[in-house]
């Protein structure tokens, strides 16, 4: 074979991923701008205001729109979807496989080959044979970004206490969880509701509509089977024979114990305002104090430290508290894919997550450590991943919404466990969180962990059948009786959060993506169950780090999720080891995790770590506000310290405010 050839092929793989890294990162800055409400890039002067700017332009420039992201993401989306780009790839594959016994002693061989395969997968997935689904796309595209800018100014909030309150939809949730008035409840219930209302008349009808005519132009049976090919490997038919099985499988249960939850508490805790606080709105507020919101990002820090979790230099945007105008869900992107370049240089990640808490609210700081264990899981996960592409490390199609979500699903199920707590949930002054406290929540939560699980079903249930939908029958009035006709079907009835709230189903990213928790799940318990079996323990135990690296992340989407899973722990993918948690008894599950709290008790560090190194750079942001970043204070440690006492200063300045 000519050298010439080889090198040509090395040259556009090279180019190619150079290309995608830059396109995909002018998007993602656009979508951690528009979502943030940001008006500059962090620890940039605005060129506005520069000497270099005609006065005419000085504070007028716009660095982030909705126009921009539209523009950045069909820019990325054209790349992905270029047919010649494709056939070239395909061209170079056969070539290179036609010779490969020639080639194979080349230093590049190895990497220019799995270059190849995943362009080939990756491409393949964003394909467009017909102008018209190009066209549809793009419409499809302008109606969600214009319907996420009206939701993130959407005035939403409840009347508490006779008095009209703006609340996010984490808050509401809060509120529901942990308010003594019913009254108060219920209005943040309603106020849960009034968004589906919003929704639909802003242009998620239309946008189900083109969404359906979108797939349907390219070949599918609609847009779900279109989202879960594209990002699992196979198609809707085999997913919902899964999510089937589990629904059937955990029906009766979910029966029973709502029978046994009106028995405990009373027929009317059965409405949806009142389910999540009978079960652990007293506790919660128990809990408080041991999860001070300050303290919980040097917990994460603490607790991954101690798994041996690393993040190969990452930098880290964390923008956790709530705000006017913010996107009104967490989540975690990466403006840059970490990769090995053909110099052998390896990139670091660079990654954006958010939360959106009220530190000043009872329970806001166990949800935030929820919420960091688990959007941390996701940024070490693609930290880590150690392949010759970028496109090995987006989250997006080919790479597996399941594959994503296990790792930080898996991570943040630590926050639950008594062996954790006995470590990390601990007031200000160091006391740790009496057994007494966990034992409650066992008692009223751990009967009806059921109802969580029917609950996430519920969402791949129902947009499933939105998408069935016949386009004539597709109107405001059907979509939100569908939604509560799913709801009464799946979880017996009314849910505390209704199905149109959920922020992801107008997402393009996000949409038709719930299910990739449930697959989660299925899998955290079976790795929770192998690790616990093979390692003994997962709390504080140094090797999680290097077993999860080598068993599920340095891969990224080269290789089937399915397949990782089974690699790992040694058998497929089942709902058993989940089932077989919600069926151990209470008594069972407080002996268990009574002795895991008391040998994690008499573990108890004698002294704490006076610094963490988990090999990144970490900025903590309000906005445009930079409240403290790790190249400046010097340390993990000392950046967190000023993280809480911006936190404790926004605390005062709200309690001052009431």
């Amino acid at each position: 074979m000519d050298s010439s050839k080889f090198q040509a092929c090395i040259d556009f793989v090279d180019s190619s991923n150079a290309t995608y890294e830059k396109l995909h990162c002018a998007f993602e800055d656009q979508f951690w701008g528009t979502k943030m409400a940001l008006s500059k890039p962090y620890n940039e002067e605005s060129k506005a205001n520069s000497d270099e700017a005609p006065v005419e332009k000085r504070n007028k420039v716009e660095y982030y729109s909705v126009g921009q992201l539209s523009e950045t993401k069909k820019a990325m989306e054209e790349f992905l979807s270029d047919p010649e780009r494709l056939k070239t790839t395909k061209d170079y594959l056969s070539l290179i496989l036609e010779n490969e016994e020639e080639l194979k002693s080349h230093s590049r061989f190895n990497d220019v080959l799995k270059c190849l395969k995943i362009f080939e997968k990756t491409f393949g997935c964003y394909i467009m044979e017909s102008e018209k689904g190009k066209a549809i796309r793009e419409d499809c595209m302008k109606i969600e970004n214009d319907l996420n800018s009206k939701r993130n100014k959407m005035n939403l909030g409840a009347t508490i206490d006779g008095k009209f309150v703006t609340m996010s939809s984490v808050g509401l949730r809060t509120e529901m969880k942990v308010s003594k008035e019913e009254s108060n409840r219920k209005a943040c219930y309603e106020a849960l509701r009034s968004i589906g209302n919003f929704i639909c008349d802003n242009g998620f009808v239309e946008m189900v509509k083109l969404r359906n005519s979108f797939a349907k132009s390219l070949g599918y049976e609609d847009f779900y089977d279109y989202k879960v090919t594209t990002t699992e490997g196979f198609g809707k038919e085999k997913l919902f024979s899964m999510l089937d099985t589990l629904e059937q499988g955990t029906r009766e249960l979910m029966i029973k114990s709502r029978k046994d939850f009106a028995s405990s508490y009373g027929d009317s805790s059965l409405e949806p305002y009142n389910m999540q606080f009978a079960m652990a709105g007293n506790v919660t507020e128990k809990l408080d104090p041991y999860f001070p919101f300050g303290m919980a990002v040097e917990r994460w820090g603490r607790s991954y430290y101690r798994m041996g979790i690393k993040y190969r230099n990452a930098e880290m945007n964390l923008d956790l508290l709530d705000r006017e105008n913010k996107y009104s869900n967490g989540f975690c992107h990466w403006p840059v894919c970490a990769w090995s370049k053909p110099n052998g240089i390896f990139q670091p990640s660079k990654t954006n997550f958010t939360s959106l808490a009220d530190p000043s609210a009872t329970g806001s700081g166990l949800t935030a450590m929820r919420t960091l264990m688990h959007e941390a899981g996701h940024a070490a996960h693609f930290a880590n991943v150690n392949q010759p592409s970028p496109l090995f490390s987006q989250e997006r199609a080919p790479t597996s919404v399941a594959y994503a979500e296990t790792q930080s699903m898996f991570l943040d199920s630590l926050v639950s466990d008594a062996a954790w707590r006995a470590k990390y949930a601990k007031t200000k002054n160091g006391d740790v969180v009496p057994w007494d406290i966990l034992e409650e929540e066992i008692k009223s939560t751990h009967p009806y962990h059921v109802f969580g699980l029917r609950a996430m079903i519920s969402v791949p249930y129902f947009e499933k059948a939105l998408y069935e939908m016949n386009d004539d029958d597709i109107n405001s009035a059907s979509i939100q009786k569908l939604a509560d006709e799913v709801e009464k079907r799946i979880q017996g009835g009314l849910g505390p959060r209704p199905l149109l709230s959920v922020p992801h189903i107008i997402s393009d990213e996000a949409s038709c993506y719930y299910h990739g928790y449930v697959l989660a799940e299925m899998a955290v318990y079976q790795t929770r169950e192998w690790f616990m079996k093979t390692h003994g323990y997962i709390v504080d135990n140094p090797k999680v780090g290097s077993v999860l690296r080598s068993g599920y992340w340095e891969c990224g989407n080269s290789k089937s999720y399915l397949d990782l899973v089974k690699s790992l722990t040694g058998k497929d993918l089942s709902g058993e080891s989940w089932t077989a948690h919600l069926s151990t008894t209470v008594e069972d599950k407080i002996k268990t995790e009574k002795e895991e709290y008391e040998k994690a008790v008499s573990q108890a560090d004698s002294m704490q770590e006076e610094e963490i190194n988990m090999d990144m750079i970490l900025r903590f942001v309000d906005g445009d506000v930079v409240i403290s970043d790790s190249t400046k204070t010097g340390s993990f440690l000392a950046s967190c310290k000023e993280f809480d006492k911006y936190v404790q200063k926004r605390i005062e300045n709200s309690s001052s405010n009431l």
